[in-house]
């Protein structure tokens, strides 16, 4: 099983042709590593609160510099002072490891 301190200093790979997803059980040892991230589907999410749109940009915008350093892009809904992050692969239609790495880096935002 991962632990967060070993994820959270992983980097992402690119994704290899013909390379599977996550199978449940691995999925479930990764989810256990990261702090109030759900899986919904093939896709792992969370929401975050905010005290105005400000922060929630700011986030966003910090997701953003996370994603570009990673070359692995989250769907990210904003509101008005929330933000849902979703991470899967799409050349794999569901999870690897490069979902939780990201995870991970975007939770540590917050013990920063």
């Amino acid at each position: 099983m991962s632990t967060y301190h070993d994820i959270i200093n992983r980097k992402c790979k690119p994704c290899v042709a013909g390379a599977g997803a996550l199978d449940e059980s691995a999925c479930s040892d990764y989810l256990g590593a990261l702090d109030g991230w759900a899986l919904t589907g093939q896709a792992i999410e969370k929401t975050w609160r905010f005290r105005d749109h400000y922060e929630a940009v700011a986030f966003v915008n910090t997701i953003a510099w996370i994603s570009h350093r990673e070359d692995h892009h989250p769907e990210v809904t904003l509101g008005y002072a929330d933000c849902r992050v979703r991470y899967w692969t799409h050349a794999v239609s569901g999870l690897t490891e490069n979902d939780f790495i990201c995870a991970a880096k975007v939770d540590r935002l917050f013990s920063l």
